[in-house]
């Protein structure tokens, strides 16, 4: 580790000029920010927002999606759903323990008691099952598992969400992949299936004992289902990606959260119409992000109280009269899924998914055999954040206003008032990074580089100057000279954060500044090998968020952009042109231009890059955005044939330096930034944060020579490039972050940039014997991160370390 431990060089100057955007550039004690807990005991998470939760917490497994409170009130179930151990707790309210787990292979969503409480069922997710335990005293025991599918039915179902009638008769499943509900007949044993719309999330059965409603994520509706007749017989339309339901206890009304559009739809049950939608934005003109995604309703029918994701808190809402309104927010952990109601016992229990904080991971994901017993698994990032359920007393209204203002303070929203407007530009001097969108810029060509899943100490930990583990470096100087000179002729970033966790949301949230429920909702699944395919980058239009990505906000205002490899597919048989899925990006893609595939040499991608530059700056037709994708720094592991680790990113290295070469000595240069990040860092350990990666910045524009020790994340980004080009926000998260303001200056340096060669051989292949060979054969390496994460990086680390190197010693 180096001895500069932040060594305090941020300039005060700045941070008085962003003040509106950031609360402090750094901590009390004049050092930056990283995430982890606060001096002030709240917990500061990567992309700068803090947690101060709310009541007592219990540890569950990763990703908990569904809870449900057995029919006496003594215990609660909660499904967990991550990328690591699948199960059901059981948790006593008393005691607040954890009592049982019931294993499960594969599950997702879906869990409810039977009327009496004798039964629980458990979505089986990617098993097409519904797994059924006999309950009593706080204990399960396996009884059952009834399949989706019918007889020779092939096709996945994905079981989501459950509900069960309140006479026992009736049990229904949602089947994700199906577009339709399973109906069992518990009485009778019978199996039926009716059509419902897109992507059916959740079910809430009504006291008739024959009605259902069945949100439909994908479609943007909830059918009305008749169990008698055995059909839909009504579609609602609601609000984008709606999943949570609740009736109120007389059955008149059903409330819907809808996750992408910040609101509640409040339906009619009788007119089957939405009589009042319940805006849950933070602040007026706020972009989506909120996501709604859980609801419980008092007994007296008067409050709502609804688990916001992405704000990371509980809306209390008071409806007790029309309008409704929001009467405060309590403060949850990372990520809340769900929330159940306690009324006797006069508490809140929320689900957070992703727990209480993120965390440095020094001994992953790169784990060996030489390990001491006394050493933990290897940190992969896939599992590094257990979930937690959260005891939160009903507040007073005193206790609620205090908790409101402490939700607004932790996302930054108190400083966003006005900052989304369109700014009058007419007397505002250009500026290389403008402070507000529509103000003018010195810079008018943009390249945005894309790059694969490393962390910033297994790239730059051997760079003293920065705040790296050098014990930890991979890809040092000697295999990524470029990468080096980059960060040391232009700014060296080592508090920069990826958002994602892996490539699925890390490219939604690289183009699109957010996730959706969806993607982070599934990608767990996916990756575990648990029955859903990977989410991202166009396979599911469910997966898009409201507002776009940045080729649709560019289309939105007339600037021009183009796609090199990124949300892009070969044609059949791996044949030209590419081609893509979204809509905007149709005739905006570099049709030569390979998309991720790593038979390909990233060397063969900036080729046909430059040349497309060069007959562009010939005919004044370079786009102003250009977002450009080199992945090979993923690796394809030892796979016979292919090169080995060290090649592969050896040639990403020496393919970033050639584009920054031709794009600095082209005639644009004077008028250009190029920005550079990995869409994730899960494949690599950090001493700081297992969400730390490597970031570059190349401009005329750009400080030379210079440390940038400010905390960005993805985002932070993501707005410098929306304020350079006049872009809209497209979630709250780019809305409210730190743009890279230190990093550039209004006077600039042209002098351009010579690409460095490689100091290691592109074409050393890996052989038979290597290690790992065989399991790389049998990997999938031909889709995005569809290879076993966590085998893929031992095998990496022991190609570039050697078989039976031993890892660092854990951090002190």
């Amino acid at each position: 580790m180096s001895g500069t431990m932040w060594s305090g060089r941020l300039a005060s100057a700045v941070c008085s000029i962003v003040a509106m955007l950031v609360a402090g550039c750094a901590g009390e004690d004049g050092r930056p920010r990283i995430p982890g807990p606060q001096a002030d005991g709240s917990i500061l998470l990567p992309n700068s927002w803090s947690l101060t939760p709310a009541g007592e917490h219990v540890d569950v497994g990763d990703l908990p999606l569904g809870m449900a409170l057995s029919p006496d009130g003594r215990y609660l179930a909660v499904t967990n759903n991550g990328f690591a151990d699948q199960y059901v707790s059981i948790i006593e309210l008393q005691t607040r323990q954890e009592l049982h787990r019931l294993p499960m292979d594969r599950s997702w969503l879906g869990l409810t008691f039977s009327p009496s409480g004798h039964r629980l069922f458990a979505s089986g997710g990617g098993g097409d099952l519904v797994e059924v335990y006999r309950f009593a005293m706080g204990k399960g025991q396996r009884e059952t598992a009834l399949s989706l599918k019918p007889a020779n039915d092939t096709t996945p179902y994905f079981t989501a969400g459950l509900a069960v009638t309140s006479d026992g008769r009736w049990l229904v499943a949602a089947a994700l992949r199906k577009n339709r509900i399973v109906t069992f007949d518990l009485t009778r044993g019978e199996r039926g299936y009716i059509d419902v719309g897109e992507f059916p999330y959740a079910i809430v059965a009504h006291p008739d004992n024959t009605t259902l409603f069945v949100s439909n994520w994908g479609g943007k509706s909830i059918s009305v289902v008749d169990l008698g007749a055995g059909s839909e017989i009504d579609h609602i339309s609601v609000g984008s990606h709606p999943n949570a339901m609740r009736l109120s206890l007389d059955g008149t009304r059903l409330f819907v959260t809808n996750a992408n559009s910040n609101d509640i739809s409040i339906i009619d049950v009788s007119d089957r119409q939405v009589v009042e939608t319940i805006d849950l934005s933070p602040y007026p003109g706020a972009p989506s992000g909120t996501t709604p995604n859980g609801i419980a309703l008092s007994s007296d029918g008067n409050t709502l109280y609804v688990v916001n994701a992405d704000n990371n808190d509980v809306a209390v809402v008071d409806i007790s009269q029309s309008p409704a309104r929001v009467k405060g927010l309590i403060p949850t952990g990372w990520y809340p899924t769900a929330v159940v109601l306690a009324e006797d016992a006069g508490m809140l229990l929320v689900a957070s998914a992703k727990g209480l904080g993120s965390k440095p991971n020094p001994l992953g994901p790169q784990p060996t055999i030489n390990y001491p017993r006394t050493v933990p698994e290897v940190q992969y990032i896939g599992r590094l954040f257990p979930g937690t359920v959260s005891f939160i007393n009903l507040p007073s209204d005193r206790a609620l206003a205090d908790y409101t203002a402490q939700v607004v303070a932790n996302n930054g929203f108190g400083r966003m008032d006005g900052t989304l407007s369109v700014a009058d530009a007419a007397d505002v001097p250009p500026r290389a990074i403008p402070r507000r969108v529509g103000e003018p810029s010195l810079i008018r060509y943009v390249f945005y580089i894309i790059k694969e899943n490393r962390t910033y100490d297994q790239v730059f930990g051997d760079l003293p100057q920065g705040e790296g583990d050098s014990t930890l470096t991979l890809f040092g100087r000697d295999i990524t000279p470029n990468h080096h000179a980059l960060a040391e002729t232009f700014v060296l970033f080592d508090n920069f954060y990826v958002d994602a966790e892996v490539s699925a949301d890390g490219h939604e949230w690289s183009t699109g500044a957010i996730a959706t429920d969806f993607v982070e909702k599934l990608w767990p699944t996916g990756y575990s090998s648990r029955g859903f395919p990977y989410v991202a980058e166009g396979s599911f239009e469910i997966a898009y968020p409201d507002a776009g990505y940045l080729w649709d906000a560019a289309a939105l205002v007339g600037v021009t952009y183009r796609s090199y490899g990124e949300f892009v597919r070969y044609g059949p048989n791996r044949s030209y042109p590419v081609q893509t899925r979204m809509a905007n990006l149709q005739g905006h893609i570099a049709p030569d231009f390979p998309p991720y595939d790593l038979r390909v040499t990233d060397v063969a991608r900036a080729a046909e890059f430059v040349r497309e530059l060069n007959q562009q700056v010939a005919g004044d037709t370079v786009s102003q955005l250009n977002i450009i994708r080199l992945p090979n720094d993923h690796t394809a592991g030892t796979r016979p044939g292919y090169p080995t680790p060290l090649s592969m990113v050896a040639d990403n290295d020496l393919a970033l330096g050639r584009i920054v070469e031709a794009i600095s000595n082209s005639p644009i240069w004077a008028e250009t930034a190029i920005f550079v990040v990995e869409d994730d860092s899960q494949n690599g350990p950090d001493h700081v944060d297992s969400h730390r990666t490597i970031a570059l910045v190349a401009s005329p524009y750009a400080r030379r020579g210079f440390v940038d020790h400010t905390m960005y994340d993805t985002v932070s980004l993501l707005k410098t490039i929306e304020l350079i080009l006049g872009l809209a926000p497209l979630s709250q998260y780019d809305a409210a972050a730190m743009p890279m303001f230190l990093a550039f200056q209004d006077e600039a340096d042209s002098m351009p940039y010579a690409a460095h060669s490689n100091r290691f051989p592109l074409d050393s292949l890996n052989t038979a014997d290597a290690f790992g060979a065989e399991l790389s054969v049998r990997m999938n390496l031909e889709e995005l991160d569809a290879a076993p994460e966590e085998l893929l990086n031992e095998i990496i680390w022991k190609s570039v370390k050697g078989v039976t190197s031993e890892m660092p010693r854990p951090h002190t």
